[in-house]
């Protein structure tokens, strides 16, 4: 059985269309397939889905859903931004598209003194996000160093604060790539293991099992070679493990050939015993 639960198209940032998409998993063996757009976002930006076209990529996914019916199941989902002040309740796009499910993540970081700026002004937003994720490190310490002055503590402290709040308000049936912080770090500013480092990826570790929720095993980071282990990375999914909750492998798919790299994440779960691995939602 082969599936992904974390797929993008040219809807956003995705290099192929869906039916691309459909086509190559198909094509490899792929039972199922989930499609999980960057959500719409109120201010210009070249990544997430156009307010406009929210429901064509919708309705869309249901088409491909019928005509694919007896060679895949594939599932409506959207990767939702939770940005405090910007993007706070989930609720209003998962019932307007009639959603399956959502994974839930945080890319974009506000220094929690404009919040209450971003909810007068959304369309000025752009300006007043940390971005944490992209291409480019440089992006990431330009943010760093205009959104919180450079303080790398005070930045991932807010990052984790954000994922917490999504977490418990939110309740997505996924967790995004919870610890992705460190991919443009690249062990400059600080290393995975150190102690207040660790100790805020196991609150928010413990907040992802009392609430239940899924949490994926992103691998997108090593195929991309921008990170040398997962999201969450191999060490902390031995404490995760220890606590049963529940993941599922990802390959953020953003063209289609994406899907194939799971980057033997399915062996080092079964190599550590993990016991609570999910194949299918």
């Amino acid at each position: 059985m082969r599936s992904n639960y974390h797929t993008h198209s040219t809807y956003c940032d995705g290099k192929a269309s869906l039916r691309e998409m459909v086509d190559f998993a198909v094509a490899h063996g792929f039972t199922h397939l989930g499609f999980t757009g960057h959500s719409p976002l109120p201010y210009e930006n070249t990544f997430s889905i156009k307010d406009a076209q929210y429901l064509d990529y919708c309705n869309e996914v249901r088409a491909l859903q019928t005509e694919y019916a007896d060679r895949i199941s594939i599932r409506l989902g959207l990767e939702i931004d939770y940005v405090p002040g910007l993007c706070e309740d989930f609720r209003p796009l998962i019932e307007k598209g009639g959603l399956e499910y959502c994974i839930g993540s945080i890319h974009l970081i506000p220094n929690p003194d404009s919040i209450e700026y971003l909810r007068s002004h959304p369309a000025e937003a752009g300006d007043h996000l940390w971005m944490i994720d992209g291409s480019r490190y440089q992006t990431y310490d330009e943010g760093l160093e205009r959104h919180f002055h450079g303080d790398i503590r005070r930045g991932v402290r807010a990052f984790f604060d954000q994922t917490n709040r999504m977490i418990e308000s939110q309740r997505p049936t996924i967790v995004g790539h919870f610890d992705k912080i460190v991919m443009h770090n690249r062990d400059r500013y600080f290393h995975y293991d150190e102690k207040w480092f660790l100790d805020l990826v196991y609150e928010t570790v413990q907040l992802i099992h009392e609430t239940g929720c899924i949490c994926e095993v992103n691998t997108r980071g090593i195929y991309k070679g921008r990170h040398y282990d997962y999201y969450p990375a191999k060490g902390t999914l031995r404490h995760m493990n220890t606590l049963g909750i529940p993941v599922i492998v990802s390959t953020d798919a953003h063209m289609p050939e994406d899907l194939l790299c799971t980057e033997g994440a399915y062996e080092f779960l079964q190599e550590i015993g993990y016991k609570n691995v999910l194949e299918t939602l």
